[in-house]
């Protein structure tokens, strides 16, 4: 009797587990023309009304029951593909996804539009295609993301002649400008009139007005993500354009076909050429121009391993006669290494460097001078995505910064200069932070999307310095000079003020860190689907924010300074909930939605009229 239930229950439990055995469908979704990854391709499995989305990189990955299924591979733009796969087993599958070539005659509509706005729970969040972005009117011929991102609801503008942009009553410093990673310190050009981002070089960008996810952080109002090509895997292509201002020149191609591809892109005015012609000879010796320089390979090692390595540079310059002159750029190196730890688990380990550096002087006279001012991190991020099932989609992984920056170095260039040589020491700081979240469907109407970042700031003494660094106290206010010792109740002469020294506290060796800040950074976003044309959704985030910008323009310069949290300035911080509707129309011909929002800022910076930010000790 014992037998024969004990054999009825294994029976049971084996039929069971069979009937719930799955498998997982994974791999790429790329464009059949140029070998490029999708981002945000969508995969749906119809018997099941459920899929995926392609992650940032192009890879997707669905665990579902054993059977046979048809699976729909779709991107905006771009003709859907149908499969029938009969899944017994783990399948990587790669996509290659080509343009939708059907010809629309007027007023007759022969495709539907996808409602990923309806679907997704992101929400305040815009994704850009570059071939959308081509179709706004240009000005001077030049293309411009950050042109396009000020027509966005919820997003002003810096004023005319700026690429500066306010995102939601946020200020110039709260907006994070990532290109392939790497963070932008100043993303303009020619002071304002256009951005360092060459539409030619760009795949795409997603700006985050809210609800921003867990995986990013270090700023209070926006990230604004942006990503370069790839190169063409297929064949060689070279493109390019005479503007009034500027040319350019893109050069892509495979080096082994499907497997390692490059692209070099090049942007530069010529203003400058035309000046020489002037017949005044203070004209001629102007200066005036700008360049761009992209640049990005990547490599297949094998299915599971793929590397890229990307690079930016670019910088203006602009001077009168022997006057004056002011120079500006960025530089910034990305590595990444994608790696497949089984057909669930996706990992992306990357390496950061980025410079922001500017230079004003007077080149010539005997009061002639040059003035430096740097901010450089280098980085070190993992983030993992594990694909858990068609409910549950986990993110997680860590970032580490060290952060140099060089407020100020001033140099006379002559002999006879009544100017002395003046010097802010470096001063230094290490960001890290850990993160988790979770997207989870809730039956056929809900889902949602929690996730917790913790993140931790420190003020360092020199990393490489094996000397004695000195802190000290101000008006009861931390502050330190590494290249000077102190005393209780010395007086020390700061740029024009007296502070008497109250304390002191020395550390000796390199890379002591010391004020520390650091927090959670809870995020929270749900939708709830009403129909299959409409949904609401909701989200909350805190972020904080440990560098600031000093500046006492509305539009900012390139000359203002980046400066971190330190004893005396406090993380900037700020909470915001937003509630919207999405719905559409015509068969998801139309889309539309409205938001409202409510956002709380603690720690802000602001500075008395008429202040100097030029020597700050901050």
């Amino acid at each position: 009797m014992y037998k024969k239930t004990l054999t009825l229950l294994f029976t049971f439990l084996f039929l069971a587990t069979f009937a719930q055995e799955k498998f997982t469908i994974s791999g790429y979704v790329k464009d059949a023309e140029t070998g490029e990854e999708l981002i945000g391709a969508q995969i749906f499995v119809k018997e099941l009304s459920t899929g995926s989305v392609a992650n940032l990189y192009g890879f997707y990955s669905i665990t579902i029951p054993k059977g046979t299924y048809t699976v729909v591979y779709s991107f905006v733009g771009f003709a859907s593909i149908s499969e029938t796969i009969e899944l017994t087993q783990n399948i990587t599958k790669d996509i290659e996804l080509g343009v939708n070539s059907e010809v629309l005659k007027e007023f007759e509509v022969l495709g539907e539009a996808e409602n990923n706005n309806i679907e997704s729970i992101e929400m305040s969040v815009v994704k850009m295609e570059m071939e959308t972005i081509k179709k706004i009117p240009a000005l001077m011929g030049e293309v411009d993301i950050l042109r396009a991102i000020k027509l966005l609801p919820g997003v002003q503008s810096g004023g005319e002649g700026s690429t500066g942009f306010f995102v939601r009553g946020g200020g110039l410093d709260q907006n994070l400008i990532l290109i392939d990673g790497a963070p932008v310190y100043n993303a303009s050009h020619l002071l304002g009139f256009f951005s360092v981002f060459n539409a030619d070089a760009i795949k795409g960008a997603q700006l985050y007005k809210g609800g921003i996810p867990a995986e990013y952080g270090g700023r209070l109002s926006s990230v604004l993500d942006v990503r370069m090509k790839e190169g063409n895997q297929k064949r060689l292509s070279i493109s390019g354009g005479i503007g009034m201002i500027s040319s350019r020149l893109t050069i892509e191609a495979p080096i082994i076909k499907d497997k390692w591809s490059f692209i070099i892109s090049g942007r530069r005015t010529y203003i400058d050429i035309f000046t020489r012609l002037s017949p005044r000879e203070e004209i001629q010796n102007s200066r005036l121009w700008f360049y761009d320089l992209n640049g990005k390979t990547s490599f297949k090692i094998n299915d599971k391993n793929r590397v890229f390595a990307s690079y930016y540079s670019g910088r203006d310059a602009m001077g009168l006669n022997e006057a004056f002159g002011i120079d500006w750029g960025n530089k910034t190196f990305t590595l990444r290494w994608n790696h497949l730890f089984s057909e669930k688990l996706f990992s992306n380990v990357t390496y950061i460097n980025s410079n922001f550096d500017y230079s004003i002087g007077v080149p010539t006279g005997d009061n002639a001078f040059e003035w430096n001012s740097k901010v450089k991190n280098n980085s070190l991020k993992n983030d993992y995505t594990y694909y858990a099932n068609t409910k549950n989609t986990i993110k997680f992984g860590w970032e580490s910064t060290f952060h140099k920056f060089t407020p100020a170095e001033f140099f006379p260039l002559s002999d006879e200069s009544q100017f002395d040589t003046i010097t802010i020491a470096d001063k230094y700081a290490w960001e890290n932070a850990i993160y988790v979240s979770n997207e989870m469907k809730i039956g056929k109407r809900w889902s949602t999307k929690y996730g917790l970042r913790y993140s931790i700031f420190s003020n360092s003494t020199q990393f490489y310095n094996e000397n004695k660094t000195n802190v000290y106290f101000r008006n009861g206010k931390l502050e330190y000079n590494p290249n000077a010792s102190y005393n209780p109740n010395d007086t020390v002469f700061v740029y024009g003020e007296n502070y008497e020294v109250v304390d002191t506290n020395a550390y000796e060796g390199a890379f002591n860190l010391y004020n520390n800040y650091h927090g959670p950074e809870p995020r929270l976003s749900v939708k709830y689907k009403l129909n299959e044309h409409s949904s609401i959704k909701a989200s909350y985030n805190r972020m904080r924010q440990y560098l600031h910008l000093a500046t006492n323009t509305s539009g900012g310069t390139p000359i203002d300074i980046w400066i971190s949290s330190s004893p005396n300035i406090k993380p900037q911080l700020a909470d915001q909930i937003a509630l919207g509707y999405f719905k559409n129309f015509k068969k998801n011909m139309f889309e539309t939605s409205v938001e409202i929002y409510y956002k709380k800022m603690y720690n802000q910076l602001d500075w008395k009229d008429h202040a100097s930010l030029i020597f700050i000790l901050a």
